[in-house]
C-alpha cells in the first residue's frame, strides 16, 4: 500500500468537502491503484486528506490524469494558502487498519529518524484492544524524508476522550512520548470517507 497525505488550510470547509465528494463520484472512476480515502478539517482550518493506493506507480500514475490535476486545481482554489502532499511508500497498518465506519479520527504527524522502531510500536498492539476497545485500528504511513502521520480510527470522539483516560503501563509511555515528540494532532470530528 502508499499512502499520500494531502494538507492545507481552509476557511471553507463546506465546499472542501462537496468537491471531495463530486470527484469521488466523478474523477475517480477509472483512478489508478486508487483504494480509498480519509478527510476532515480540523476545528480551526487545517484540512487533511489520507488517500491510499495499492503503489506508488499507480499513485504516480493517477497524479498525472488530467482528471486529477483539475481536481487539485479545484482544490487549491479553496485554500487559504499552499497545499502540501506527503508521498509515503512505508505503510504499516494496524489492529482492523482505517474503517469508514469511524465516528472521530485522529492524524498525528511527526518526524522520525527511528522508522522500524515507530513500526514497531505500533505493530505491537498487545493489549491495546482490551485496554482500548474504542480504537478501531489506524495506519502508519512514513515519508522518505521520516516524515510520518498515524491515523487513528476511533468508534465516537466521546469514547476516545475517555479512553485517552486510561494510562498504558510506564514502559510503553515512556516509548510513546519520546517517539511522538514535537507531533502534532489533527482531530477530524466530522470525518467522510471513500472507497474505490
Amino acid at each position: 500500500m502508499f499512502i499520500q497525505v494531502i494538507q492545507g488550510r481552509t476557511s471553507q470547509a463546506d465546499q472542501v468537502r462537496t468537491l471531495a465528494e463530486d470527484w469521488q463520484s466523478e474523477g475517480a472512476v477509472g483512478a489508478i491503484g486508487y483504494l480509498g480515502g480519509t478527510y476532515g478539517v480540523t476545528d480551526d482550518g487545517d484540512f487533511l486528506g489520507v488517500i491510499r493506493f495499492t503503489s506508488r506507480d499507480d499513485a504516480m500514475a493517477n497524479s498525472a490524469r488530467p482528471e486529477t490535476t483539475a481536481f487539485a486545481e479545484r482544490m487549491a482554489a479553496l485554500m487559504d494558502g499552499p497545499v502540501t502532499f506527503a508521498d509515503c511508500g512505508d505503510v504499516t497498518t494496524w489492529l482492523d487498519g482505517g474503517s469508514d465506519d469511524a465516528g472521530f479520527v485522529q492524524v498525528i504527524r511527526g518526524r522520525t529518524d527511528n522508522a522500524a522502531g515507530l513500526k514497531t510500536m505500533v505493530d505491537d498492539t498487545g493489549d491495546l484492544r482490551e485496554m482500548r476497545p474504542e480504537i478501531i485500528g489506524g495506519t502508519l504511513a512514513i515519508a522518505d524524508d521520516g516524515t510520518f502521520f498515524q491515523t487513528v480510527y476511533f468508534t465516537d470522539e466521546a469514547s476516545a476522550r475517555k479512553g485517552e483516560q486510561v494510562q498504558p503501563p510506564e514502559d510503553v509511555r515512556a516509548e510513546l512520548e519520546s517517539m511522538m515528540a514535537g507531533a502534532s494532532f489533527y482531530d477530524l470530528r466530522h470525518p467522510w470517507f471513500s472507497s474505490a
